[in-house]
């Protein structure tokens, strides 16, 4: 695995825990996760039918917006291809926008992404990691549990959706959270696309 440190980006060992808005308590019984938008028929899917779904291993780097990267995180996960499966999308689906909770509000946090980079096995809804000073154990409620969306390492970590609720379908591309607050709409920490 590459170890190229992007542009304005230090490493660190640690995970630094950086988040907006209320840190929410999960509810088995009464969370869901719904897949909607450009799609024939809309899911909703239990905490424990999205557990029951196949996983995926993947060793990821992160990269910050904040400037800090941590390379070599391995995550246990659903892979956003497994989700896919679930529904039938509507012909022309080329971007997505992942949901999460934010001050109570299910869906007040949201990341957009475009669909072709996220079909590999690096595009993870996690729920547990370890790296070579941490064994396995589940990511904690800062980190987003109980499910945590962590992206490729060519986008900036705040695509990486926290608490997450839903994934939106769409034909065109659309603003998130921060996209709505001047980040950068392709967030390629490469091309150091921090803002607009």
């Amino acid at each position: 695995m590459k170890r190229q440190l992007p542009p304005g980006q230090f490493e660190t060992e640690k995970w630094p825990i950086l988040h907006t808005g209320d840190v929410p308590e999960f509810n088995e019984i009464t969370w869901n996760f719904r897949l909607f938008g450009e799609v024939k028929q809309e899911r909703s899917l239990s905490y424990k039918e999205i557990m029951e779904l196949p996983k995926t291993i993947s060793t990821v780097n992160m990269h910050c917006v904040t400037t800090w990267s941590k390379f070599d995180t391995t995550f246990e996960g659903i892979a956003l291809r497994e989700l896919m499966k679930l529904v039938e999308m509507n012909e022309g689906v080329k971007y997505i926008k992942i949901f999460g909770y934010y001050n109570r509000e299910r869906f007040g946090y949201s990341a957009n992404l475009p669909l072709e980079p996220l079909l590999g096995d690096d595009s993870l809804f996690v729920y547990r990691w370890k790296d070579k000073n941490h064994d396995w154990h589940d990511i904690d409620l800062k980190h987003g549990y109980p499910l945590r969306f962590i992206p490729p390492e060519e986008f900036y970590l705040w695509k990486g959706t926290k608490w997450v609720s839903g994934i939106k379908f769409m034909k065109a591309d659309e603003a998130g959270f921060w996209e709505e607050r001047g980040y950068s709409m392709t967030a390629n920490p490469y091309k150091e696309e921090r803002y607009r």
